[in-house]
């Protein structure tokens, strides 16, 4: 009953009170339901190897004065032996719940991604899982209140094709809209021209070990929140209605259905 989570919601469906209570509930159906990607917890030691690893990065300067949080994704930055694409993206659900609470620029103007495939390479992609990344696109899209204004993809190649290819009949048509592969870096920085960038990519967007001990300071800064977070969820015997059918929703067969929440 936060403030600032509630509003995080309201803002986030543009205060339509509606849309807000069905995003919220869809917010807890799916961590209570798929705790193995969406659970709000991760332990500090592999909070910190992945932080370490520098795979994402939530740039302080946003994209303009009033403009969305750009976020540095590298896919291909971290050793697929040694950990997995899915428990980095379940450290990504916890540090969008930081911004849910501390980051107005993310929860009223969004996120523009900048993407760098640089090193993906065919173990990475050997991780890719379907029925995963299709409720994790769904949560992005369906239950979490911030949006993706754009997503900027460069350094692809041909490991990337092959699972853009796989990626994208699981993803919703808004969803590839906003996604841009692009051939150059030029191109890139007329969309978000390079000041925006870190320092190691030549920018002044603040380094990647000073987003690396922002990052590990707000984790114990939010200790007891993973703590009563836990606590929060849906029991889905005591839902109005029919139950809700997971299967049908989260099919493989290329196509999202709509999760109904009263």
């Amino acid at each position: 009953m936060d403030n600032q989570f509630l509003i995080a919601f309201l803002r986030g469906c543009k205060y339509s009170l509606e849309k807000a209570k069905k995003k919220l509930d869809g917010f807890y159906t799916m961590r209570s339901n798929f705790p193995d990607l969406f659970s709000s917890f991760v332990d500090e030691q592999t909070a910190r190897a992945i932080m370490r690893m520098s795979i994402g990065a939530h740039l302080p300067l946003p994209l303009g004065e009033d403009g969305p949080r750009i976020v540095l994704m590298r896919p291909g930055h971290y050793d697929p032996d040694v950990i997995s694409m899915y428990e980095i993206m379940k450290m990504d659900v916890l540090v969008n719940d930081w911004l849910m609470l501390e980051d107005d620029h993310c929860v009223v103007s969004g996120f523009v991604h900048i993407i760098d495939f640089a090193n993906f390479s065919a173990k990475h992609m050997l991780q890719f899982q379907p029925a995963r990344m299709k409720r994790i696109v769904y949560y992005s899209e369906e239950a979490l209140p911030i949006r993706v204004k754009a997503s900027h993809l460069f350094n692809t190649g041909s490991t990337f094709e092959t699972i853009f290819g796989l990626m994208k009949p699981l993803l919703p048509d808004k969803v590839k809209e906003r996604m841009i592969v692009h051939p150059n870096m030029e191109s890139v920085y007329e969309k978000v021209p390079l000041k925006y960038f870190p320092k190691e990519y030549g920018g002044e967007n603040s380094s990647i070990d000073e987003i690396i001990a922002a990052g590990e300071a707000m984790y114990i800064k939010y200790r007891e929140y993973m703590a009563e977070e836990k606590l929060y969820g849906t029991d889905e015997k005591l839902r109005p209605g029919k139950p809700i059918d997971f299967e049908s929703i989260f099919g493989l067969d290329g196509s999202f259905r709509k999760l109904e929440v009263d």
